[in-house]
Order: C-alpha cells, then structure tokens, then sequence
C-alpha cells in the first residue's frame, strides 16, 4: 500500500432535514434520507432536458419524443366525455398545442387563465383534434424567463415528497455536507479505471447538476465515470462490511463443538442409505468449522432433493455429542413439522429428545416444549417463528440451522443467533470492540472505535458466564450464482451440495395451453389408477377480481366431480395448522391420491410415490419458485412428469421462464437465469432478508468493479497502517451508517 494522507472525518453525520419543517422530515425518513449524506447519496433515476424549447411546429415533428415547448393559454376547459378531465390549449407563433390532464385540482384551473405563459415537457402526439400532451410536466413562467443551464434530474420520490421538494432539500444539504473524500488521491491513484478528476464530491455534484452538453448515454447508462465512482464506493463499503465482519467473527472466542462421538457414529450407522461424496464433502466442512474458537457462519447450498436435512441433522448431533444444544428454525409449519418427523424418527431411537415449538401449539403445550428447552433436557428444537419469542430460552444453544433462510427478516436471524448463552463453563473472551461500527469513531487511535463494554459476539451475563453467539448454519435450495455469492455473502463460508442421491429419477416437464384441461385431467386419473399421486397446484385461495385465475378451492370443486372415484384433497395457506396436518398426513399415508394445493408445499414435502405434478397458471410463478414445486416429485423410482399449464398469449418473461423449465432440471442453471430476468434484489429476498441492496451498481455489466472492490477491501483490511483503518473507518460511515450490522446474519 502507497503512504496515504487522509483527513479526519467529521464526528457524527448532519440531520437530513435540519431547517425543513418537521412533517417533511419524517416524509423524508420513509426513503431513508435521514442524513444530509443520505440526501446526497440519493441520486437521480433519470433526466430531463429542459435546457431548450422547441416551436409546436417542430416539436410535432419529433416523432412522439420528449420535448419542451412554450406557448400561452387561449382556453381551458373541464370536459366530461369520456371522462373528466382538464383540457388546456396553448399556442405560440408556429400552431397550437392541447394539454390533457385526467387527474388534476381546482388549483391548477386557476394556473391555466387565458394569457398566461406555460412552459410544458412531455411525449407529444397527435391526436383527434391535433397535436397534444397528456400529463406533461409544466411551469407557468414570464416571457423571456431564462431555461436551465443542466439537465433536470429525477429522484426516486414516495408519498407526499415531490420532485421539488427532494431537489431544494438535496440543493440544502449539498452546501452542508462533509465532502472529505474517503478514497484519497493516492490510493485512487492505484486503481486503473480511476480518472484526476474522479474525486467523490465532483462525480456527486456532476450527477446532481449534469452540464447541457455532456453525454447524455453514458449519463443514462451508468457507465459516465462519476457513476463509475458512486458504484465502486458503493461496492467497497459492501466488500469491506463483509469482510470485516469476517475477519471480526474470526477473531473471536466461540464455543467449540469437537466431539464427533457416540450420537453421530450410532446416526451413521442407522440411516437406511449411504451418503453421496457431496454430502461427505460438506460434512467435512462443516465438522471442521464446528470444531474451531470461533462462530461459524456457513450457507449450506444444495439443489432439490439433494439431502442437505439429513447434513444438517449430523451437524445437530456433533453439537449435542459436544454438550451444547441445537436448534432448527423453518420459514413454514408444514416445513418444519417434516424436518421434526424426519430427524426425530433418526434421533429420538438414539435417545436424544426433539422438542417441537410453533405459534399453533395449545398453551399447556407450548409452556412444556419452554420447560425442556430452557432446563436443556431437549436436546435438539425444531419449529418456525415460535423459537424467537421473549419466552424461548435456551440453556445451552451451541448451533443455530436456518432453512430456507431467505424467507426471514433479518431480525427474526439476529433474535435467534442472540439466544445462545453459557453459565461460565466455557471460556469466551470478550471480543475486541473493532466488531460493531461506530458512525463517530475516526478520530480514535488507528481509526478503530473505542472499548465499550458489549458486543455483538459475547456480553456478560449476571451472576457470571457469558451470552456467547452459536455456530450458525443456513441452508437454502435455491442455489446462488458465483456473482452473487461474491457480492452478498463475501463473509460466509459456502458448501455446496452438487450432486443427487442415486435411484431418484429424471422429471419430464412439458408447458400445455390450458385449453387442453380435458387431456390434463385424464393423464391424472390414469397416473392415480396405477397407484400414483398426484400434485395439482394452484397460485390463488379464493377468487380475485384482479386476478382471474383458476383458484385452489374452485379446481378442488371441479376435479372432484371430475374424478369421482379418487381421494382428493385441500390444503392451503389459511387453514388450520392441525387442518392442514391432517391432509398432509393423509397424502403421505397413499388415503389421498390427488391433492390440490397452494404453494404451501413448495419446500419440505416428501412423498416418494407422488410422481405426477400439474401447475396452474404456471406462467404466474416465478423461476426458483417452479422448480421448488417440481421438486416435490421425482423423489422416488417411478418416473415422474411435471405438466404446467398456462394461460396465452405468454408474455416474454413468462415464456423465457418456461422454456427454461422444460430445459433444463440442473438448478444452478436456472438460478443464473432467474437472476438475469430478476435481478439481486428480488432474486435474494433482500427486501425481506436485509441483504444490502445495491442500489447502483449491476451484477450484471458491473462484474469488474466488484472484482477490484473485493481486491481493494482485502488490500486496506490487511494493511495494518492507522492510514488504511482510518479509510475503512471514514468509507464504511459515509455508506453504511450503522446499518453494519444487519449484514452480518
């Protein structure tokens, strides 16, 4: 690393709205602009060129382009046919334009009187009675009244903020803000895309305020070197979070779970089947991590079917082998009830007891799972959101298994990481202070926060002993790109299980119109008189008017008369627990052989002789949600057939996501390609996991920059200097906050 000079960063960040009234304020707060830094960092979406004005004549001309014109109001008008709405007309030397507005006020009638002048910029087209714009953007201004020098920029806005509102508030708070970079020259220096004129507060106040003649593509396109800077702080401060708290948790005392004894040799021994080499891979890591001084925090992959349960369920009885209980947390009931029936009938033979913990159990049931739990008589917990409540504690928690971990928020993951503690039998030192992030602390010796008595890895307890953090294993069937994974999971470690138990079998998938429901139904009678089950899967419960789609109880209704010698069953979303229990059991026990179902069973469910699926409005599904569903068959010998209907004409993504159906089973294929018609965000579930969202670099044409910011954060976090601490410091409060915390889970 070069010498660097860096300045000492301002202590605490300037309120948002400083001088703003206090409703705009907490306005401004719901978009997360809190800081003058958020208000500077809150970037514009789009432009618009208001920077000249063209004649009606010639702006007719554009073609249905964005234009500007100007011209004086000779009549408006209310009309009421169709509907209601405001016509307005304004002429200028060269013709006449009408303005159209189906929504307005009574303000703007007053606005709209003969004579006055109306600057108008919209998409203008021809219509009936000539040349006109619906709902252009306007301003009423004086003749001769000067046009903007730069591009108008367009902020992303919500309820009751304004784009002018946001534009004085981001005009205040750049007079305001802090515009100590925290990428010194020479470290940009070292960067080869880097410019001598890329410094932060010129590619802010350039993306603000664009000059008329710059290049508007590369302005639109992101790829304008002042947006090549905000996306590569942007993707640093993400790359040094994670792996700060990497290196954090890495660093610090956890309590290890060496024993690989009696339990997990007598559970090997038992299982009716061998595990594959993936399985055998994973294992081996995991067990390592279990073993080491400090929490492991791993994201266990493995495609549908590829039997990351029974990898989780060793790495619960290591725990218990080593003294320490484990808990497993899934997204659903119908989930975690198939984890506790399948681990319990492996373990409860072994003697070791499964305690089962969800928000329907009856309160004399509940406060006796609380009892087992918090006296550590059971030894393992399996259940749903239930774990988190205040009233779950856990006497000895060693390791935490997360299912489907994508489906929590990230404060249902910290509440349950929070529960392990110990009663002083296990040695945990307090951990160094430079795990937790603090907005103010750049100014400390090294740039590294001062001591302070709690954190976010081990807390003294009273009466002695230590709130220790468990090991954590979170699995997921949806598997994650190399990109992705670089990008948001930097601080885990990864197994992947890319290889399927031998004796499942392939599964055909074919995409039918609808219109052939009559051919459907009769492939499903001849699959159940051979002694099959069958999947019939529906996206909606009951009727909506703005969906129209087949609903779960109306195809219950209809195949049951359609089918009046099967069995067949109901189970959704907003049934009883014990209601939906039953169905399920009566499936899996071959009493039900045809099974209508909401995409309550898209994880967890085992049938082996469920061999045929049909998907409803297939085309309403996401990818990863697909193929989830197809993975509920195929899991025995039989071949097995997934039959999605769907309602034409298709779309371009529905059609993409169902010719990559029929394609192909491998799951990272379709993962790839569920993130390329998706993108990160969705993909991930960051709205509900807390995943950092990015909110301006792409995955996708931006893989270069992620690359160097990943090389540069392991360059300044491995550089021992106070220069290098300092930077990270000064990076991580501009972008981050102290929001640091939530990427940690």
């Amino acid at each position: 690393m070069p010498a660097l000079n860096q300045k000492t960063a301002k202590p605490a960040a300037q309120p948002a709205a400083r001088n703003a009234p206090a409703s705009l304020a907490s306005r401004l707060a719901k978009l997360g602009l809190r800081t003058d830094m958020d208000l500077v960092l809150h970037l514009p979406m789009r432009y618009e060129d208001e920077t000249q004005v063209l004649s009606i004549r010639d702006a007719s001309l554009r073609g249905g382009q964005p234009c500007q014109v100007e011209g004086v109001v000779t009549a408006c008008d209310i009309q009421y046919r169709p509907r209601r709405q405001l016509v307005v007309t304004i002429a200028d030397d060269s013709g006449q334009l009408v303005m159209r507005f189906l929504n307005f006020y009574g303000s703007q009638v007053k606005q709209f009187e003969t004579g006055n002048r109306v600057r108008a910029r919209g998409e203008l087209r021809h219509g009936f009675f000539g040349a006109e714009m619906v709902h252009p953007g306007y301003k009423i201004v004086l003749e001769g009244a000067p046009l903007p020098t730069a591009l108008t920029p367009v902020y992303p806005a919500g309820e009751g903020v304004s784009q002018a509102m946001l534009r004085n508030a981001i005009a205040a708070a750049l007079t305001r803000v802090d515009w100590n970079d925290s990428l010194p020259p020479a470290l940009l220096a070292t960067l080869e895309w880097a410019e001598p004129a890329a410094s932060f507060e010129a590619a802010v106040r350039l993306l603000h305020n664009p000059p008329s003649d710059i290049d508007e593509h590369a302005l639109i396109e992101r790829s304008h070197p002042a947006w090549v800077r905000m996306k590569f702080d942007e993707l640093l401060a993400q790359q040094l979070s994670l792996k700060r708290a990497q290196a954090a948790r890495r660093s610090q005392g956890a309590a290890a779970l060496p024993v690989i004894g009696e339990l997990s040799n007598a559970f090997l021994m038992t299982l009716p089947f061998t595990l594959t080499g993936a399985q055998q891979r994973v294992l081996s890591e995991i067990r390592n991590d279990l073993r080491a001084g400090f929490p492991m925090q791993r994201l266990l992959q493995g495609d549908v079917g590829s039997g990351k349960t029974v990898v989780a369920a060793l790495a619960a009885a290591q725990a218990i082998d080593s003294g320490f209980q484990a808990a497993l947390m899934a997204p659903t009931e119908i989930l975690a009830d198939q984890h506790f029936r399948k681990i319990a009938a492996w373990m409860e033979p072994l003697g070791i007891k499964v305690a089962w913990l969800t928000g329907s159990l009856k309160k004399k049931e509940k406060l006796a799972a609380q009892a087992l739990i918090e006296s550590g008589e059971a030894q393992l917990v399996i259940g749903t959101h239930a774990l988190i409540q205040d009233a779950v504690q856990f006497a000895k928690l060693g390791l935490v298994i997360v299912d489907e971990q994508h489906r929590f928020g990230v404060g249902q993951r910290l509440t349950l990481r929070n529960k392990g503690s110990t009663n002083g039998d296990v040695s945990t030192p307090t951990c160094s202070a430079h795990v937790r992030l603090q907005a103010d602390t750049a100014t400390q010796a090294g740039g590294m926060p001062p001591e302070f008595p709690a954190s976010p890895l081990t807390l003294p307890l009273q009466g002695g002993g230590y709130h220790v953090v468990p090991h954590q294993l979170m699995m997921s069937a949806t598997p994650i790109p190399r990109t992705l994974a670089m990008t948001y999971y930097a601080d885990l470690e990864v197994s992947v299980i890319d290889e399927l138990p031998p004796g499942r079998s392939p599964i055909v998938t074919r995409a039918i119109d609808q219109n052939r429901r009559d051919e459907v139904i009769e492939r499903v009678h001849a699959a159940a008189l051979e002694g099959r089950q069958v999947y019939w899967v529906c996206p909606l419960i009951e009727e909506s008017e703005a969906l129209q789609l087949q609903t779960a109880t109306d195809t219950h209704a209809m195949l049951v008369q359609a089918l009046p010698d099967l069995a067949v069953g109901l189970v959704h979303g907003r049934m009883k627990p014990a209601e939906k229990q039953a169905v399920m059991d009566a499936f899996t026990r071959n009493e039900i052989q045809l099974l209508v179902a909401t995409t309550v069973i898209e994880v967890g469910v085992d049938v082996p002789n469920a061999s045929l699926m049909v998907i409803e409005h297939a085309e309403r599904f996401g990818l990863s949600q697909l193929h989830q569903l197809r993975g509920r068959v195929g899991r025995g010998s039989a071949a097995s057939v997934c039959l999605m209907l769907y309602l034409g004409p298709l779309g371009g993504t529905a059609k993409q996501r169902l010719l990559t159906m029929r394609e192909t089973t491998d799951g990272f294929a379709i993962a790839r390609k569920d993130l390329e018609l998706r993108g990160p965000g969705e993909f991930l579930g960051a709205r509900q996991s807390g995943q950092a969202m990015l909110r301006f670099a792409d995955l996708e044409t931006d893989q270069w920059l992620v690359e160097q910011a990943r090389d540069l954060a392991q360059r300044l976090l491995h550089d021992a200097s106070a220069a290098s601490a300092a930077i990270v410091s000064a990076h991580l409060a501009r972008w981050l906050g102290l929001r640091e915390d939530f990427l940690r889970v």
